[in-house]
């Protein structure tokens, strides 16, 4: 069962789609342009319902199918982009300053798009599918928020899945695991405040450079001697900021960074270690300093039947399937609906020589559009076959 062919035939037409909306980013929850055009879309191609402002910009379109099915998936595609400026000179170049697709969500809510497309052509399924087109994936836990307005109660979904397109890996290849498949992510503020003064008299003073240097050094300790080296742990300091002068030592300073994970105990021992270091050093170094600990998104656990299936469909579609890979230290707010409901996040490959995800010259393959569209028509149709 490879690529289908009536979605191989929206190939030129799934480009387009997602060529303007790569030109027309938009951040976090503010996809209202974004959540416009799929609306549209959708009403063209006749779904069911649609169902508008869920996180503010998202929606949910409900596509019935033929007779009942005890099963109802939810298909997932994020839609907002990155505050990064835009270096790929391509025709279709984001149109608005500072902001880019740089991840890939133009192409995710395109794959969907096209299995929208298909699903209301065909109807070759039992029950409903449940299509979600979410905001704010990259800032603001825009998953969550669909979760917590109701999104899983209020269309009965049963199980649900999402895949990420993977710029380094094979084009049409797809990757999954069951188990953790991305780490949680925490971010930390450490606002120190010290005594500034003359550079050329820094016993007189109570420097918070000197005390940051610390702090940075020992957090450093936490992934290398505070933990058993084969539980996965990324402590990474990302910003130091202090001073505005060589002859001045200043009053403040600050760090930040982010601690990624997959076990909870491991989470729990990063944050309590931190906090000990910045208490400790601070004391050490006679400056005041406070640690303030974001807990942002959780890992994203596929359920192991979920991932199994998922990795089956795929494999009818290009027959190139990792189902074992290993997880990745980015992170996903699709985690929040893996919390909620059994399913699977998944990979797709769009190339080996591909510029990195958040990378200013990253553009997303339309190669791959239709194989990921194809994927979750087939998902579809395989969980929820017609019966005679």
């Amino acid at each position: 069962m490879p690529i289908v062919n009536r979605i191989a035939a929206q190939t030129e037409e799934m480009a387009a789609w997602r060529q303007h909306l790569h030109a027309h980013p938009e951040l976090e929850f503010d996809c209202h342009e974004t959540a416009a055009f799929v609306a549209e879309r959708l009403r063209e191609f006749g779904v069911d319902e649609v169902h508008e402002g869920i996180a503010r910009t998202g929606l949910v379109a409900v596509i019935r199918g033929q007779g009942k099915s005890k099963r109802r998936l939810g298909l997932r595609a994020d839609m907002d982009a990155l505050p990064i400026e835009e270096a790929t000179g391509a025709a279709y170049a984001s149109k608005v300053a500072g902001r880019m697709h740089a991840c890939g969500h133009d192409g995710h809510t395109t794959m969907l798009l096209g299995a929208a497309k298909y699903l209301a052509e065909t109807r070759n399924f039992a029950g409903e599918v449940a299509l979600i087109f979410q905001p704010a994936e990259e800032h603001g836990g825009g998953g969550k928020v669909m979760v917590d307005e109701g999104i899983m109660d209020r269309f009965g979904i049963t199980e649900v899945y999402g895949i990420h397109n993977a710029p380094g890996m094979a084009e049409g290849e797809f990757l999954t695991t069951p188990g953790a498949i991305l780490a949680a992510v925490d971010s930390f503020d450490i606002n120190i405040k010290g005594q500034g003064g003359h550079a050329a008299l820094p016993h007189l003073t109570r420097d918070p450079i000197v005390a940051a240097v610390g702090m940075v050094s020992a957090i450093n300790t936490i992934a290398s001697r505070n933990h058993y080296a084969l539980d996965e742990l990324v402590v990474s300091v990302t910003q130091i900021h202090a001073g505005s002068a060589d002859n001045v030592i200043p009053d403040t300073a600050y760090i930040n960074g982010t601690v990624r994970s997959f076990d909870g105990e491991v989470r729990t021992m990063a944050r309590r270690r931190l906090a000990e270091i910045v208490a400790g050093q601070a004391e050490a170094f006679g400056v005041a300093a406070e640690l303030i600990y974001h807990e942002e998104y959780p890992a994203t656990i596929n359920t192991p039947r979920e991932a199994a299936f998922a990795a089956d469909v795929a494999q009818q579609i290009t027959g190139r399937v990792e189902r074992d890979g290993v997880p990745g230290m980015g992170a996903e707010d699709f985690s929040y609906m893996l919390e909620a409901r059994p399913g699977a996040f998944l990979f797709l490959g769009a190339g080996e020589d591909r510029a990195s995800l958040h990378h200013p010259k990253y553009d997303f393959n339309d190669e791959v559009a239709p194989i990921g569209a194809s994927f979750f028509a087939r998902l579809v149709e395989t969980a929820q076959p017609v019966t005679d």
